[in-house]
């Protein structure tokens, strides 16, 4: 790992921050939002989670002079051939609430067993903006996706998204719960070993 002891999350998501802040507090480093170094939003154009986030992590690095952290994540879902996929934040153009309501709509009049999805996430590292080898580390989450919504907790899919070995949706976990197992706890906790190891 560099000597740096900042390093920016290409993000302006508190709950990530919050989240992976927590994660990166053994190794002794500050994460900080890229909005701090006026680090400017990037075009996703990416095809795949992984490419999304090494184009968020390059910007961020190379705007900061800083090491750089993107998420790019989302949900996948069987019966829609991986739709909304990279696609998941902005599925409807309607937020949240219309992005479910989608879903629903476009899972309509499937059967429970033919429901399965999986929440997927990717973290990159980057050392600085020309880094010709970030690390990279992806883990999933797999469950199905509900008839209609359950839940308070959580944002996104998370009402929708059963968790089988939970019986219950991931908005009716409790956070402590949720962030041990989720696709965003499992990939942290690789970029965590990853970044000890370098």
């Amino acid at each position: 790992m560099t000597d740096f002891r900042t390093v920016v999350l290409a993000s302006g998501n508190a709950g990530k921050l919050r989240e992976l802040g927590k994660v990166l507090t053994p190794l002794g480093v500050e994460l900080k939002f890229q909005a701090e170094f006026a680090v400017p939003e990037v075009d996703e154009n990416g095809l795949s989670f992984v490419e999304n986030a090494i184009i968020k992590a390059r910007a961020a690095a190379q705007h900061s002079g800083l090491p750089a952290i993107a998420d790019d994540s989302g949900l996948e879902v069987d019966y829609l051939q991986g739709a909304p996929g990279i696609y998941s934040a902005r599925y409807s153009g309607q937020g949240d609430a219309g992005n479910n309501r989608k879903l629903l709509e476009a899972l309509s009049g499937v059967p429970e067993q033919q429901r399965g999805a999986r929440f997927q996430c990717v973290l990159v590292y980057m050392r600085h903006g020309a880094d010709p080898t970030p690390l990279v580390c992806q883990a999933s989450w797999e469950g199905s996706i509900l008839l209609e919504p359950r839940g308070e907790q959580g944002f996104g899919y998370d009402p929708l998204f059963y968790v089988p070995d939970q019986q219950c949706s991931s908005a009716e976990l409790p956070s402590d719960v949720k962030n041990r197992i989720s696709h965003r706890a499992r990939a942290s906790a690789l970029l965590l070993e990853a970044l000890r190891e370098r």
